[in-house]
């Protein structure tokens, strides 16, 4: 978060799997590579970014500030920042307001002369973008800090934090977080004490099976929505399953990442009749469940959505009458 894998999803206008997929490979190929020097700026209050260089945190509200992630670009709107936003990736569409701002390039291919044009105030970058790149751009003493994706849903409150103190928005992000508990606490409450926690297989519609392992924060999401992930034990991010493991691992529901309902269709179809996965409990059952891909595959607020859907069709009887 294997852009080649599937290269006709990857040019898709909103951005699905490939790119978000890309991105968390290079940032695991990142941790690797040493990081440039960077001095301690003078006479400013300073903090690190999730490279460990450090940040001179701006006196007023960053009014110019180029995103180069999809959830980052979901966050600052979050947080009121939308107006400030000059610059986004072709991949940041949503909400919907993002698609009007001008485009850097993808993930993995930001045009740095782009960048530079827009004359930005912050850019706010994440692991999956390349560190040259990146590099270029502090080079060219553009103020930059560079983000790490989580793997827990507790991680996207500590992002939220972060966003909000290098623009000036902390009330505003201490408010959203809060909100965002809040509904993470009422799924917790409804599924208290919970006798049975079906197993679950996540898979995202198109090229090859692809899941979510044990270091994914869907695993996490699957966990708080009162279930297990059949596939927890492998320890990455995301993986490659075989329709004869998934056959023998039998899970009691499936949820299909997909981008429409047609699209949810069309993989539902494909998977009980070509990776005949039609004599699993989750086919036998009709358990068998829609995911919005697009929320789904962002390290962002939406995710408490993705986490409500997933308890409520996991345990209907536990939020009968509520709304």
């Amino acid at each position: 978060m294997k852009d080649s894998l599937d290269k006709r999803r990857a040019g898709r206008k909103a951005g699905g799997f490939p790119a978000r997929l890309m991105g968390i490979i290079a940032a695991a190929a990142l941790a690797a590579v040493p990081l440039s020097a960077a001095s301690e700026p003078p006479g400013r209050d300073v903090i690190r970014d999730d490279l460990g260089r450090p940040f001179a945190l701006p006196r007023t509200r960053p009014s110019r500030i180029i995103s180069m992630a999809p959830n980052i670009t979901e966050i600052l709107f979050a947080l009121g920042l939308g107006p400030n936003v000059v610059g986004v990736t072709r991949f940041c569409d949503y909400p919907p307001e993002a698609l009007a701002i001008p485009k850097i390039g993808g993930l993995v291919d930001p045009n740095v002369e782009i960048v530079q044009s827009l004359s930005p105030d912050l850019v706010i970058a994440f692991r999956g973008n390349p560190l040259r790149v990146l590099d270029r751009l502090s080079g060219l003493g553009l103020p930059i800090f560079i983000l790490d994706i989580g793997t827990r849903l507790d991680d996207l409150y500590a992002l939220i934090a972060k966003i909000g103190r290098i623009t000036r928005t902390e009330k505003k992000a201490e408010e959203l977080a809060t909100a965002l508990r809040a509904r993470q606490a009422a799924v917790t409450d409804r599924l208290f004490d919970l006798r049975q926690r079906p197993r679950v297989f996540v898979v995202l519609y198109g090229q090859g099976l692809w899941t979510c392992g044990g270091e994914s924060y869907l695993n996490d999401l699957i966990t708080r929505a009162g279930a297990v992930n059949i596939a927890a034990a492998m320890p990455k991010k995301w993986a490659l399953y075989s329709p004869e493991r998934i056959i023998r691992d039998d899970p009691d529901a499936v949820f299909i990442m997909a981008r429409s309902p047609s699209d949810f269709d069309r993989a539902r179809d494909w998977l009980r009749r070509e990776a005949h996965l039609e004599g699993t409990a989750a086919f036998r059952s009709g358990r068998v469940f829609a995911l919005d891909e697009n929320a789904s595959s962002r390290f962002g607020p939406r995710l408490l959505d993705v986490l409500d859907r997933m308890a409520r069709d996991l345990h209907p009887e536990r939020f009968e009458g509520i709304p």
